[in-house]
């Protein structure tokens, strides 16, 4: 006799373009689902007439689909370079997954598989994913972040998005870091299964896990962006591992242009269906019943590990009856039954209700602050024009500069409150005196909000327009981007010395009166920000700062020369990066603004 059809969910809340949704619907389709009863519980959250009339659609074909609008209509920005996510976004994607939770412990699922309509299935995912026996299992995409970046996948060990494994208090050389980044990326385009620190987008759960409190609400003393990181965290801390499936990589539509890729996905999975198809039919012919089973790919020490998840007649309870769940779902008293339209009707206002947004406060201020010496025939005029364009007011240190550093200073910000501060002699072989000093002249202006950056460092064009709603999240105290160090006018470089725009760094920080700010007193590389920042609640922005200081090959060499002269051994930073800045033939990436 076989055994019965495990019942799994899946759920998806959908804001996307109408040709990625069919591709990622047809998806959906093509997946087999031997000893399997699928339902789908999709959340309409799409601004385009479209992309709703595809889901109709797709929830009137048939298929066993509980189609809910969202009733709001928020803005989501995105383009071939990036998607741009704000906190309101954020949780309210999180409150869609939370809900699909509620519904598949309702309604008494053994499995929920969360995945992103942007995602191009393999046929033979959400059986192996099940085949696995893993409470919480990912499979893996692969995904270019940036245009002309390496292929990242969106699993990651610890912290925001650090691709590396590290124990608690080890201290990397970046040297190590490099070589640990690259391990963890080999390793994951290896068939297996592979335990992880954080992981999202293509997610099965369990019963079990859910029933153990798995969830998408926010904890509150935790700062990290994105809500699959607070998922991670609350599973970790309930004592359930993380996973990352690689059998069968998934294909994500990050833009338009990868619409290009979906044919020959196609046809690639298609073709390996077809050549197992054969394979088997004979064992099919002697032991039909057998089959089922056999349709799941796993290694034998990953079968050493299986511990299938139970579902809830296994475990003795009885699922609820439809009405009962309802009353669970929407914690109200047992009604009469609602008609279509006011159930779409309940539904939109529920979620307008949760996420209606607030009147508009006023833009805090920004002051924007910089050491500058002999920059005048630099870049500093061309920052400077950028920066006006939304910055309050300035704070400079003109640290002992021979030329019209100050002058173009005063020209350029004419109209805007500006405190230059002339040092006589340059404090630079001693940073922290200096560092030190340029924040003393911040706080005397009582500033809202600080943007410290560099003469040669310029935002990309897009900052000007979004920096608003950087400024007035309240939830947040710092801003991290990512910084591409130019070796040219349209190039930046990336290689094993030069991966600074792999990393988040602190730019813009809130200024909080009653925080005790502390210093680090390295006279070199001691940081432009005090070093406990991080104590801060912070975010990371997908906004992107270019730097200029490496764009010409003469800057580069006075910038060897300067390491050479101030710290000859890499006492206080990276002496192997110092001798490849005059490296003929570096690795460079044409930049995309």
């Amino acid at each position: 006799m076989s055994e019965s059809k495990k019942r799994v969910l899946i759920g998806s809340p959908i804001h996307q373009k109408p040709q990625i949704l069919q591709e990622f619907l047809d998806s959906l389709l093509r997946l087999r689902r031997e000893g399997l009863e699928l339902n789908f519980y999709l959340i309409d959250d799409n601004d385009e007439e479209e992309s709703s009339r595809l889901l109709g659609t797709f929830a009137a074909s048939g298929n066993e689909v509980f189609l809910q609008s969202s009733g709001l209509h928020d803005a989501y920005i995105r383009n071939d370079t990036t998607h741009f996510w704000n906190s309101n976004l954020v949780w309210k994607v999180a409150g869609f997954k939370n809900l699909m939770i509620r519904r598949a412990e309702a309604f008494g699922y053994d499995y929920l598989f969360l995945i992103d309509s942007d995602l191009i299935l393999h046929p033979d995912t959400l059986l192996h994913l099940i085949g696995t026996g893993r409470d919480i299992v990912s499979e893996v995409f692969w995904t270019q972040w940036q245009p002309g970046t390496i292929l990242q996948p969106q699993v990651w060990m610890h912290d925001e998005y650090n691709q590396w494994d590290a124990e608690p208090g080890e201290q990397l050389s970046q040297e190590e870091i490099n070589r640990r980044f690259h391990a963890f990326l080999a390793k994951l385009q290896v068939p297996g299964i592979y335990e992880v620190g954080g992981l999202g987008a293509c997610t099965l759960i369990s019963s079990r896990a859910i029933a153990s409190g798995a969830s998408y609400d926010r904890i509150r003393n935790i700062s990290y962006w994105g809500e699959d990181r607070h998922f991670c965290i609350r599973a970790a801390a309930l004592g359930i591992p993380l996973y990352v499936d690689t059998h069968y990589p998934a294909l994500h539509l990050y833009r338009d242009s990868d619409l290009d890729k979906v044919p020959d996905f196609i046809r690639l999975t298609t073709a390996e269906d077809v050549q197992e198809s054969e394979a088997g039919t004979a064992e099919k012919a002697e032991a039909p019943e057998r089959a089922e089973a056999n349709t799941v790919t796993v290694t034998a020490a990953d079968a050493e590990q299986e511990q299938a998840a139970p579902s809830a007649a296994q475990d003795g309870a009885r699922p609820w009856t439809e009405a009962e769940a309802r009353q669970h779902l929407s914690k109200d008293p047992l009604q009469q039954e609602e008609t279509g339209g006011q159930k779409a009707g309940r539904a939109a206002a529920e979620f307008a209700a949760a996420f209606t947004e607030r009147g508009t406060p006023p833009r805090p201020k920004l002051t924007l602050t910089m050491v500058a010496k002999n920059e005048g025939r630099r870049f500093l005029r061309q920052v400077l024009q950028m920066h006006r364009k939304y910055i309050d007011e300035a704070v400079i240190i003109d640290d002992g500069s021979t030329d019209d550093t100050a002058d173009i200073c005063r020209e350029v910000l004419q109209g805007i409150p500006l405190r230059l501060v002339r040092n006589s002699v340059s404090k630079f072989s001693n940073e922290a005196e200096l560092r030190r000093q340029q924040w003393e002249e911040v706080v005397k202006s009582d500033p809202e909000w600080i943007l410290n950056l560099d003469a040669d460092e310029i935002f990309e064009d897009r900052f000007a327009s979004d920096i608003d709603s950087l400024l007035r999240e309240e939830s947040c105290d710092l801003f991290c981007f990512r910084l591409y160090d130019f070796w040219d006018d349209r190039h930046y470089r990336e290689d094993e010395y030069w991966r600074s725009h792999l990393r988040y760094r602190p730019f813009l920080l809130r200024y909080r009166e009653d925080f005790n700010f502390a210093w680090n007193d390295l006279p070199q590389h001691c940081g432009r920000l005090p070093e406990n920042i991080f104590e801060l609640p912070h975010l990371l922005s997908n906004l992107r700062l270019k730097h200029l200081g490496w764009s010409k090959a003469e800057y580069r060499l006075d910038k060897y020369l300067r390491y050479m002269l101030h710290d000859p051994d890499g006492q206080y930073g990276w002496k192997e990066q110092y001798m490849s800045i005059l490296d003929p033939h570096p690795n460079l990436v044409p930049w995309t603004e």
